[in-house]
């Protein structure tokens, strides 16, 4: 008679999911908060279960107190800690989103800096895309200055771009996209700032030197007190990523933000975002865009 179950057989280990318990979920929510500022509601306990539930497989590991005792010794802080943060974080991001911003950016905030470079003779535009993900953000700014300083003049750009994780600021570095990944981007910018790949790479497009050399790439938490520059920022880029902090922590954010602006620097958010109630001296300049006055 066959056997009808010759995996049990096999010497390969069987992974059983385990369940994480209340004080499990606690011991994450407070690590992830005071590293990241994250919030981790109970709502989010399925969504932090199936992710991490990856890396104990990987790991071989069989409790997720297990898991947690690892990543808050020497060695795991180390080597497996930043995969944790990886696989918590959000990272939804696309070319051109909320294009509303890049119009604003083009009408308003480039003529008034190219004019200031123009007027002073020397200088250059410094942007910072704040939690920029796998690069769209980034590499779209770069497109609509490119475009607007090529006609208008106004010097020399450059844009930092920095997130937690690090797997996504290596995906911003290569700069190479799935077809998918680039709806939205219009066609003459498709071909000027992108090349297609060819035969094993077909369906691929990756960013053009002219734009990858404009970007920088740097990991950077929120929760660190310094910045990661020297200097003073025109604008600021900072979509979507404050929903996932509390207020005390936003706050914190957008104080840093004021402070490392120059004089009427932007600060753009996402529009589902708002700093109606909080404690700062922005001024509303258009939907979701605040300035430094």
């Amino acid at each position: 008679m066959a056997d009808i179950n010759p995996g049990l057989h096999t010497n390969i280990p069987i992974f059983n999911p385990p369940d994480m318990s209340d004080q499990e979920f606690a011991l994450f929510s407070d690590l992830v908060y005071r590293h990241a500022g994250i919030t981790l509601p109970p709502a989010k306990r399925n969504m932090l279960v199936s992710r991490l539930l990856k890396r104990l497989r990987a790991l071989g590991l069989h409790s997720f107190f297990d898991y947690y005792n690892y990543i808050t010794s020497p060695e795991g802080r180390q080597a497996e800690f930043p995969h944790t943060i990886d696989m918590i974080s959000t990272n939804k991001t696309e070319f051109f989103r909320e294009a509303g911003h890049f119009k604003f950016l083009k009408e308003v905030v480039l003529p008034e800096l190219a004019t200031r470079v123009r007027r002073v003779g020397e200088g250059k535009i410094m942007a910072w895309s704040a939690g920029c993900s796998s690069g769209e953000e980034p590499y779209t700014l770069a497109m609509v200055m490119i475009e607007y300083l090529k006609v208008y003049g106004g010097g020399e750009f450059s844009i930092l771009a920095t997130d937690i994780s690090h797997r996504m600021l290596d995906k911003g570095r290569r700069a190479v996209y799935a077809g998918p990944e680039i709806q939205g981007i219009p066609e003459d910018y498709l071909r000027k700032y992108f090349l297609r790949g060819t035969k094993g790479q077909e369906g691929y497009y990756r960013v053009a030197p002219e734009l990858r050399n404009r970007v920088g790439f740097q990991h950077y938490n929120f929760m660190d007190d310094s910045v990661p520059f020297h200097g003073s920022m025109d604008f600021i880029f900072c979509r979507n990523v404050m929903i996932y902090f509390d207020q005390g922590t936003r706050t914190r954010l957008i104080k840093k933000f004021y402070k490392h602006l120059v004089d009427g620097g932007y600060l753009f958010i996402g529009h589902s975002e708002t700093l109606h109630g909080m404690e700062t001296d922005f001024k509303l300049a258009s939907p979701t865009v605040y300035r430094k006055i």
